[in-house]
């Protein structure tokens, strides 16, 4: 089992594909797993670096509160012992978070960003959210908390949808066995970090070429908190999904791998 010792935790990767790295990072409550249908695409152009997060999967999950940066830390670690040197780094709404510090705070080791869902700070939905997160899992069997998530991040459409339906109830299904359910206390800790996690003054500083994108009826992360990121930073360009939410990436899969890849090969 591939492990590194990373900022005083084991950290868990797996690499798919070969060529230039490319660090997946994922976002809260997931496995680094969860980017199997995008590294599927990916891996035939890009070595793909896939870690669990802090808190979650196979890493070790210490007691919290996390923060942004140390888990921006533990990559950077990461980066260093597999000497892959500049990254390309596409991080998903947490991995968002922590991938903007890795820019701010390891600047050297990054070639490019993309920015799924992000945020730049919380508002008091945002952490009213995250809180709850928390205080439901601690009450919820695991597959019925997935069903929340799937609320929070699927649109109408997806609901509609017989097939992917199909997929959602088969995930909640597959989390009531999870052979490494995320402890709450895994949760609490990244919750905080999400909660904490307020660089806005700061992301004029990155000057890495950088892609903000996200769905326009994003119910978790809203639109305004993707164009704050892009606006905040200079080297950035924004791309809005309109028929999609939190988990556009997958509602609209066949033109998010593409376009991503496409943009990760001209940066």
């Amino acid at each position: 089992m591939p492990v590194v010792e990373t900022n005083g935790i084991n950290l868990y990767y797996e690499e798919r594909g070969s060529g230039e790295p490319v660090v997946l990072i994922m976002g809260i409550t997931a496995a680094g797993s969860s980017w199997e249908k995008h590294a599927d695409d990916w891996q035939t152009y890009f070595r793909c670096i896939i870690a669990d997060n802090r808190g979650v999967g196979k890493s070790d999950k210490p007691v919290g509160p996390y923060t942004t940066a140390q888990m921006a830390d533990d990559y950077a670690g990461l980066i260093d012992q597999l000497a892959l040197g500049p990254v390309r780094v596409v991080g998903v709404s947490m991995g968002s978070t922590i991938a903007q510090q890795l820019a701010l705070r390891h600047p050297d080791k990054v070639r490019s960003l993309v920015l799924m869902c992000p945020w730049a700070r919380c508002d008091r939905t945002a952490e009213a959210i995250f809180r709850h997160m928390a205080t439901i899992k601690a009450r919820l069997r695991p597959e019925e908390f997935l069903n929340y998530i799937q609320l929070l991040i699927y649109t109408k459409r997806s609901w509609d949808d017989d097939a992917v339906f199909t997929q959602l109830q088969a995930a909640r299904q597959k989390a009531a066995v999870n052979e490494f359910p995320q402890p709450l206390h895994g949760l609490e800790g990244q919750s905080e970090a999400c909660i904490a996690h307020n660089v806005l003054a700061e992301l004029g500083r990155i000057e890495k070429p950088t892609l903000v994108i996200g769905g326009r009826k994003d119910i978790f992360t809203p639109v305004w908190m993707a164009e704050e990121v892009a606006n905040a930073i200079p080297a950035s360009e924004l791309y809005l999904y309109d028929d999609a939410g939190h988990a556009f990436h997958w509602e609209c899969i066949n033109d998010f791998n593409p376009r991503v890849r496409s943009w990760l090969l001209d940066h």
